[in-house]
């Protein structure tokens, strides 16, 4: 069974989490879409809340499901049997960022590949803390999460 880890923070979910994960479907039999906690963050939205829009986002598709951990991305991936940890690309940026922690987690366990996956265009420019700053600001900041996230 291909089993893959979606990590995050979700604070809040974005349709570019939602385009990356969708798209995945295919790929793996089983997608955990799991939270991390990360003790020096400082989230906008509590965790339960965050844990609800990830629930109501992905509720009726048996291939994936919902989790939490603390702690390092692989040993979480070792404790559920993932084989593979999934990540979405924006920009340049983000692949160099994410090429670092992939080659980190590649020498932590060695038979856990990362998977990465380039958001759609449309969706490319939408991240966490941008749609933080427009909900900050009073912004229209629906257009960029999923329906779980549009009554704050």
């Amino acid at each position: 069974m291909k089993i893959a880890v979606f990590p995050g923070s979700f604070d809040p979910i974005t349709l570019g989490h939602v385009d990356i994960v969708e798209r995945a479907l295919p790929l793996f039999d089983k997608i955990v879409v799991a939270l991390g906690r990360n003790a020096t963050k400082n989230y906008m939205f509590p965790e339960a809340q965050r844990l609800a829009w990830l629930e109501e986002t992905f509720k009726g598709e048996s291939k994936i499901s919902i989790a939490q951990y603390t702690g390092l991305t692989t040993k979480f991936c070792s404790e559920l049997g993932a084989q593979f940890i999934l990540r979405g690309l924006r920009n340049p940026a983000d692949f160099e960022f994410e090429k670092a922690i992939a080659q980190t987690n590649r020498k932590l366990k060695g038979d856990l590949e990362t998977v990465f996956l380039l958001t759609s265009s449309g969706l490319s420019a939408i991240s966490s803390s941008i749609v933080r700053d427009v909900i900050r600001n009073n912004g229209d900041y629906q257009q960029f999460v999923p329906k779980a996230v549009h009554q704050l």
